[in-house]
């Protein structure tokens, strides 16, 4: 059995991961979900800000942004130079996969490598942040499904790859065990708590592994920096009959709430060394005042936060 499909077996060995002795300070990367949206006009823009001219003025504030537009049509090169020259280098991208990879599942290792040849201005640059695939409600736990998952993997398997399940049948134990072995990044996401949608927590699948396995892919991952990945929907109950994404993430979380998820952050700090965390409640200007509100709460807990 190859790695790529042992990983999605159905019985995989149960390891815990064990913690390291020291505890460097690890680095959280704020962001939102795409940087157009002009309701943030007024705040993260000023007034006036030309719609050419935002991503120069996001990078005067975040370290990181999650691509959402290369999901509905693939990018080329001149769009990542055009970021990366725009921005300055000073921000890390994470670029969202093609809906051919998620949705409608025709993607082949062709797609994959040409993705991944039109990233070669911010690979280069050392501003690329994680791929990140985002799979549908109705992407279950299946045996094709798995069989799908582990090609796509290898596809990916020189990148740092985060993957969002929104099938509760993913989210089971040997499923985050199998990334731990190989490498994946759980993808973390707070959902709005409703019927349909998994519960939100935080986990971290790249800690220190087992690596008895004596093959290239295990000595690699040992070397790697161990990535967390967490994206932020916030908390609209009225999730299912929202009419557009902005009225999904119409919701503006509170200090409290904020505070809390920066102790559940810290409580795992010893797990990973780089955190992506992007808030997709642009919508009102709700993800300025809550990067505000958990840049101040982690950076009170000791954080380094871009």
């Amino acid at each position: 059995m190859t790695a790529a499909t042992n990983w999605l077996s159905l019985s995989p060995m149960m390891t815990s991961i064990p913690q390291s002795s020291a505890t460097p300070t690890p680095t959280v990367y704020l962001g939102t979900g795409g940087y157009s949206d002009t309701d943030m006009l007024g705040t993260l823009y000023p007034i006036g800000t030309k719609k050419t001219d935002f991503l120069a003025e996001y990078a005067k504030h975040y370290g990181a942004v999650e691509i959402n537009s290369s999901f509905y049509a693939p990018l080329g090169h001149k769009a990542y130079e055009g970021m990366l020259r725009k921005s300055e280098g000073k921000v890390k991208f994470a670029i969202k996969l093609h809906q051919d990879f998620s949705h409608t599942l025709k993607a082949t290792p062709e797609h994959a490598t040409a993705f991944i040849e039109a990233l070669q201005p911010l690979i280069e640059a050392d501003c690329l942040a994680p791929l990140l695939i985002q799979f549908p409600h109705g992407f279950d736990r299946t045996h094709a499904n798995r069989l799908y998952l582990a090609k796509l993997a290898n596809w990916f398997s020189d990148y740092p790859l985060a993957i969002e399940f929104r099938h509760a049948s993913w989210h089971i134990p040997q499923v985050e065990h199998s990334f731990q072995q190989f490498g994946l990044i759980w993808c973390s996401v707070d959902y709005p708590q409703v019927n349909g949608l998994p519960n939100s927590r935080l986990l971290f699948t790249q800690g220190n592994r087992n690596t008895d396995q004596e093959n290239a892919q295990a000595k690699t991952l040992s070397k790697q920096k161990r990535i967390g990945y967490l994206r932020m929907h916030g908390n609209n109950l009225n999730w299912w009959n929202a009419l557009s994404a902005s009225e999904r993430h119409d919701y503006r979380y509170t200090p409290q709430e904020m505070q809390n998820w920066a102790q559940a952050i810290a409580n795992q700090r010893q797990h990973f060394d780089e955190l992506y965390v992007f808030f997709q409640n642009s919508t009102k200007a709700h993800a300025y005042y809550n990067i505000q509100m958990l840049r101040s709460a982690l950076e009170n807990l000791q954080f380094q936060v871009l």
